[in-house]
């Protein structure tokens, strides 16, 4: 009797807990017309807990389902409307609520309080950057990632806390087959809502990668009609540079549409001196590598919103890149009694494009959430540089030819759902299957006597990639009062068989790895609001770097006559345990601790041979690598105009192998500063740098590092049309350090730094708000059906 009764108990006290109801009505106007697309909030009345929303329907109906018992304060608004409030009241049973909105007596014009930079809020998993609310003037990623706290933008690429493996995904999508530096260049800002650095993925996301994602949201057009936007830029860096974008959205009753084109041709160079000891000899190197390509990308996507509750859309997106430039390399090769000299070039013809293919269907009300997506990538790389000495010569050389056609198709299929069953309780699931095959055939050719090149079938090889990989998962998140929890687990299933074709003695070799890999990788936060500005939180994810495909292949590409680039079919993935506590003030990133420790780390071995003089770069298997890191971030608004950042970046990283030999630690301190300041006229001032002692680039220890940013906005017509200066790399460093081969070192500077100047001009198109009588058409503001539904 007693079991029957506390079982009795227990199940009443679960239906009282999970017990839900609807709230439902009517939105009409005085003349009782209904009023479509208003919308409705819900608030708990404590207002402690996130709100829930809907807007209602073509005929004015709305429904808000499955809410918990409670007490509730309900909010109706509207553009041009007077919003109505529904007292608090106590929901036990489903509700009905009929509202008559009146008409505000002035016309209306769009008011949005917006700030000069992002608003940035610290998570456990990960920093988001939210730019809808903020005011930018400058128009490109690269401008934008250079706002983030902790985010390095160099000559190198992107850094977060000393690690410069960031994975860059576009809505969750990856851009491993775009060319990043393009990509930082000419990706306007107006397209993006939203920036998330994830250091800390959770179980949602795939396992692959070592360092941090930066996730970059677009928008979704949250205006009514058509609108869209004009840029424009031109600079000067190694010559003449500049380019051109154009993008316009459209929505319009259920269908929501945006497109955008841009081409640009920018210029920079790279330039490397490397000076080394073989045996009594020195070689005495300098490279100077110009770059300038030809980008084109054109993308769109089509939303279509069956209801309040069922989408459908297509995106796809086709970049290229060509680029033909001449690499001119001199090198001094001395001792005690001689000098000679090799002059060389190499010239490169490279062809990059890729086209992608995205639909999806999406189910979405308050509380349950389905998505299922498809996306198809096909990307083609062909590359030819021929390899040649220069008049003038003293040493001879014999020239070489390299065509390298690469081909790459994924396919993925991907089924997530998530459900909350109560403000605080809140579950994900899904899965995901990649199919992936690649195609990599390098011919070398060699030159003969009459001045043509001869094919050379043991240099040359064909590298076939066939890989799957099946992933699950589930994840929850928890609230209970001041503590909050996230925890997931991924298990993932690959196959990666790599065939490699060539050529041995005169006949034909094939032979297949195979990789076979299933494994659990588990991920988990916890947070805890301290008092009301200070919180606290940890965090742990396991992750797998995967070998990149090309690295695989070990066929081998000179860059110039001394050194060259070689596969290694042997490489394994490396895995990673990440930690990292979080003290975040009034939301904002405050204080981190990281650390982690991977095992059989991809490593860029740089080794010589003293026989032949020949260096080799070839990613490696060695078996640890730690990284520890300090952060400390504080705001800068000590004075009335200026917003931004400071702060330090402590790191220690350490490398270790006895199987290469390799015995590497070095700590580091960067300080950086990213500010911006209202200058007289409503220009405003923007600038950005950072001063390093040093650090480990791979087998590169480098000496002190410094860069200096800086640029000028201002708006024009209303906001409609805005106007950068940019001054960037200036008073900047190159790479200067030393490589130690374990039978010598070199001396080595990296440099791309030469100034560039940039001038960019946005103008912005389409309809505005502020008539009251618009909303007969249906232009009214939809941003919250917008973020709702989709």
């Amino acid at each position: 009797m007693k079991l029957l009764f506390t079982t009795t108990l227990f199940f009443f006290g679960i239906l009282s807990v999970f017990a839900q109801h609807n709230i439902s009505g009517k939105i009409v106007d005085e003349q009782n017309d209904p009023l479509p697309f208003a919308n409705i909030v819900l608030y708990n009345a404590d207002k402690t807990s996130n709100p829930k929303g809907t807007v209602s329907k073509d005929d004015g109906t709305y429904i808000l389902e499955n809410i918990s018992e409670g007490e509730y304060v309900l909010e109706i608004s509207m553009l041009g409307f007077e919003t109505e409030k529904i007292a608090k009241f106590n929901l036990r049973t489903n509700k009905t609520f009929n509202i008559t909105l009146k008409e505000t007596s002035q016309s209306l014009n769009e008011v949005v309080v917006k700030s000069k930079r992002p608003v940035i809020k610290q998570t456990a998993e990960k920093l988001i950057v939210d730019l809808e609310k903020s005011e930018m003037i400058n128009t490109s990623l690269q401008d934008v990632m250079r706002k983030v706290p902790g985010v390095l933008v160099t000559n190198n690429g992107i850094s977060i806390a000393g690690n410069s493996g960031v994975r860059i995904l576009i809505n969750g999508k990856t851009t491993e087959y775009m060319d990043v530096e393009t990509l930082l260049r000419d990706f306007p800002a107006d397209n993006i809502s939203k920036i998330e650095v994830v250091e800390q993925p959770g179980a949602e996301y795939q396992a692959s990668g070592s360092a941090a994602i930066i996730n970059i949201i677009l928008k979704k057009n949250v205006k009514l009609g058509t609108h869209g936007s004009v840029n424009s830029w031109i600079g000067e860096d190694q010559g003449f540079e500049w380019g051109s974008g154009f993008s316009i959205a459209s929505y319009k009753n259920k269908l929501n549409w945006q497109t955008s084109i841009g081409y640009s041709q920018p210029t920079f160079r790279e330039d490397l001196f490397l000076v080394r000891t073989v045996g009594n000899e020195t070689y005495d190197q300098t490279t100077r590598e110009p770059y300038d390509p030809d980008n084109f990308r054109i993308s769109g996507s089509l939303d279509y919103y069956i209801n309040d509750k069922n989408s459908i859309g297509l995106g796809t997106s086709f970049n290229t890149r060509n680029s033909t430039r001449i690499a001119s390399s001199e090198t001094i090769i001395s001792d005690a009694n001689s000098t000679n000299t090799l002059f060389s070039e190499n010239s490169f013809d490279r062809e990059r494009k890729n086209y992608s293919i995205n639909p999806y269907y999406e189910y979405k009300t308050d509380t349950d959430r389905l998505l299922i997506d498809f996306n198809y990538l096909d990307f083609v790389n062909d590359n030819t540089n021929t390899l040649y000495d220069v008049a003038g010569s003293t040493i001879p050389f014999t020239d070489r030819r390299y065509i390298q056609d690469g081909t790459y198709n994924i396919k993925t299929y991907s089924i997530d759902y998530s459900k909350e069953f109560t403000d605080n309780f809140k579950l994900s699931v899904g899965s995901r299957f990649a199919d992936v095959a690649t195609n990599n055939d390098l011919q070398s050719l060699t030159e003969n006597n009459s001045g043509g090149f001869d094919f050379n079938e043991d240099e040359s090889s064909q590298f076939l990639i066939d890989e799957t990989i099946f992933a699950v998962y589930s994840k929850i998140n928890a609230t209970s009062g001041k503590w909050s929890f996230s925890g997931g687990l991924r298990y993932e299933d690959s196959n990666t068989d790599g065939t490699s074709i060539f050529m041995d003695n005169g006949s034909t070799r094939t032979e297949v790895l195979e990789r076979p890999i299933k494994k659990l990788f588990p991920s988990a936060s916890i947070s805890r609001k301290i008092t009301d500005v200070l919180g606290a939180s940890v965090s742990y994810s396991y992750r797998i770097q995967r070998p990149s495909y090309n690295s695989l292949n070990s066929f081998a590409t000179f860059l110039d006559p001394f050194s060259a680039g070689e596969g290694n079919p042997f490489l394994t993935p490396s895995y990673t345990n990440n930690y990292q506590f979080n003290l975040t003030y009034e939301g904002q990133p405050f204080f981190t601790i990281g650390y982690s420790k991977t095992d059989d780390e991809i490593f860029q071995l740089i080794r010589q041979d003293n026989n032949t003089a020949q260096i080799r770069q070839q990613e490696v298997n060695v078996e640890n690598n730690t990284n520890w890191n300090f952060r400390l971030f504080a705001p800068l608004n000590f004075t009335d105009g200026l917003e931004g950042y400071t702060g330090i970046i402590v790191t220690n990283t350490d490398f270790q192998s006895s199987t290469y030999g390799v015995d590497l630690n070095k700590w580091n301190l960067i300080w950086f500063v990213q500010a911006s300041y209202e200058l007289p006229w409503d220009v405003n001032f923007e600038v950005n740098g950072n001063y390093g002692t040093g650090a480990l680039e791979g087998q590169i220890e480098v000496d002190w590092l410094a860069e200096l940013n800086f640029s000028f906005g201002k708006s024009f017509l209303n906001k409609k049309l805005k106007a950068n200066l940019g001054f960037n790399k200036m008073l900047n460093r190159g790479f200067v350090g030393n490589i130690d081969y374990g039978n010598g070192t070199a001396a080595v500077e990296s440099n791309g730094s030469r100034q560039n100047i940039q001038f960019r001009l946005t103008y912005s198109f389409g309809d505005q708000f502020g008539k009251k009588k618009a909303r007969r058409n249906r232009n009214r503001d939809e941003e919250n059906r917008i973020n709702t539904g989709n």
